[in-house]
């Protein structure tokens, strides 16, 4: 609940950040920051290099790359905290096709009652996106879900630090695209003229969404099956919502709170089944252990 809040009132912060930085700027910084000096300060992780390379491919360049872009061009941001939440069924559909994860039907049901609440605060928010936009946020939702796999079969047994040092992977990149995209001179203007504004939402980005909420995430992945982690994401347009009314004075009508109730009735739905049978998760998790340690 507390990451889906931080995750929530992180689409308000990022869409005050893109008016004074381009997309993959902001991007990289926020990884830059992320990374340093906390790379210093907790060991390396357990993973092997090859994961830690993927996920921050994988987490930081195509997920959060795209997802920036796509609010630079014309998605809504309550209108992308929606469509971002696809990847809570994409990941129990890939955990299931790729780990052998086998989710409670109760955990199904909940994660497409979920998704219902969130078609319907798609339609009735009113949120405007452009094609392009609305694409991106899609991959962008495919790309977090590969993610969750990667944390998943990683076997990772210190969450944090895949988090900070796969942090190291995305800013390259992501600058070499700024660069391409909107030219070196943009990008190094950027950096440079770093306003007050552009600061702070780098600073949330990387230390409350990044280091806070992922590392929670994270752990959580870690420890449980995606199929009964994954669906809490769903929680995050309820928050991003309230956040936009609260922060930027965007209306939240009777069709909002419906959908926000569906959105919850869903997660009871999944929540449900994981307490009434705490030994599914053990289970699901030592069979994907197995066929992790088989694979390496």
């Amino acid at each position: 609940m507390l990451v889906a809040a931080i995750w929530g009132v992180n689409f308000v912060v990022i869409e005050l950040g893109l008016r004074d930085l381009p997309p993959l700027v902001l991007t990289a910084l926020r990884f830059v920051a992320a990374a340093v000096p906390v790379v210093f300060l907790v060991p390396r992780p357990s993973a092997r290099l090859r994961y830690v390379i993927a996920y921050g491919l994988v987490l930081g360049v195509l997920k959060f790359g795209a997802l920036f872009t796509a609010l630079a061009a014309g998605m809504s941001a309550g209108l992308a905290s929606l469509v971002l939440q696809a990847q809570a069924l994409m990941s129990v559909l890939l955990a299931a096709a790729v780990l052998g994860e086998r989710p409670a039907r109760a955990q199904v049901a909940g994660v497409l009652v979920g998704s219902v609440g969130i078609g319907v605060l798609a339609i009735g928010s009113g949120g405007h996106a452009t094609v392009i936009g609305f694409a991106l946020t899609l991959f962008a939702a495919a790309s977090w879900a590969t993610a969750n796999l990667v944390m998943r079969a990683s076997g990772e047994t210190r969450p944090l630090s895949l988090l900070v040092w796969s942090s190291l992977v995305p800013p390259l990149p992501l600058l070499g695209l700024a660069g391409v995209l909107d030219g070196g001179q943009a990008v190094l203007d950027a950096i440079t003229g770093l306003s007050w504004r552009g600061l702070l939402a780098v600073a949330y980005i990387a230390y409350v969404s990044t280091l806070v909420g992922f590392g929670i995430w994270n752990r959580l992945i870690a420890q449980y099956s995606v199929a009964r982690v994954a669906p809490f994401s769903l929680l995050v347009p309820v928050f991003g919502l309230s956040a936009a009314w609260l922060l930027l004075d965007e209306p939240v009508g009777v069709t909002e709170l419906a959908a926000a109730a569906i959105v919850v009735a869903g997660l009871a739905l999944v929540v449900r089944r994981s307490t009434a049978d705490p030994n599914n998760a053990t289970a699901v998790s030592e069979d994907c252990n197995s066929s992790v340690v088989r694979r390496s």
